[in-house]
């Protein structure tokens, strides 16, 4: 996979080298002592990349923090599933697509929980060799299948998901990065083999952080590797509404995804032509 990376496994190695470069901070959010190894040698050259445009030599930034966002948004889901972990009922939680997610390998787990982790051959192919004789914390069940194939969810069943209990699933790094049609698309599916009172959370852009001009920088980064961001919406919680799940969108630097870190203000929902990025998370019904 190092030499021939595609859009979706370059995002997956920035954020890995996001989350390595976290666990190096004295006031770190969360310790992934995986990350480093995940994000191999490409990793740190793309996160270098993306620390240009968002800290340009010799003006003020104003793109969003990718460092801070990151750090905020990986610490706000450890939380919430953690906590979903908490509750009797969970017995299975779901990364899709799952990139070089480790929390299966840093953070705790009940036993009665199965991990269930979705993505593409190669991405899986090529974390377990770079986690090498890492042992998970729960019982973890990979499903190397890409979230476009017209079968994934009879491959997540044949790994042992139960689509009659409820479940917890994780959408991170991925609704902006698809086609609108494609992320409606993704959430019918999800909930589709979601019993009632599944968890759901993801992450998404509002339609201004795709189109301000002032975004341009970050944005030609992510285009350049061919990862454009494709898709925001202004009223996540009408989005998820209509596939079936009632969900609350709270925002970096909001009460619960603050943690001390983000530094730009938040201005209320009623304001247009800002930049946005949603925390969704609910249940569905």
């Amino acid at each position: 996979m190092s030499t021939s990376l595609d859009a979706v496994e370059r995002t997956a190695l920035l954020t890995a080298a996001l989350r390595a470069a976290e666990t190096k901070r004295a006031d770190r959010l969360y310790e992934d002592p995986h990350a480093a190894g995940l994000a191999g040698d490409i990793g740190p050259e793309l996160l270098a990349e993306v620390r240009h445009a968002t800290f340009p030599p010799g003006r003020e930034r104003t793109v969003p923090s990718t460092p801070d966002y990151n750090a905020i948004r990986t610490r706000f889901f450890d939380d919430y599933l953690q906590e979903a972990a908490e509750d009797p009922g969970t017995t299975q939680i779901v990364l899709a697509p799952a990139g070089m997610d480790s929390r299966a390998y840093r953070l705790n787990w009940p036993d009665r929980v199965r991990w269930f982790e979705v993505d593409r051959p190669a991405v899986l192919a090529y974390k377990d060799e770079r986690l090498g004789a890492a042992e998970p914390r729960t019982d973890h069940r990979k499903v190397a299948v890409d979230l476009t194939s017209p079968d994934w969810e009879a491959c997540l069943k044949a790994a042992g998901y139960d689509p009659t209990v409820p479940s917890t699933w994780l959408l991170e790094g991925l609704l902006y990065y698809i086609p609108e049609p494609d992320a409606h698309r993704i959430l019918e599916r999800v909930a589709a083999i979601s019993a009632p009172g599944s968890r759901v959370a993801a992450d998404i852009v509002n339609s201004a952080a795709l189109a301000l001009p002032h975004m341009r920088d970050l944005l030609d980064v992510f285009s350049g590797w061919g990862c454009p961001w494709l898709f925001g919406t202004d009223e996540p919680e009408e989005l998820f509404d209509r596939h079936g799940f009632d969900v609350r969108a709270t925002q970096p630097g909001e009460a619960g995804a603050d943690f001390g870190r983000w530094p730009d203000p938040v201005p209320p929902r009623s304001e247009r032509d800002v930049r946005r990025v949603f925390f969704v998370h609910g249940r569905r019904r």
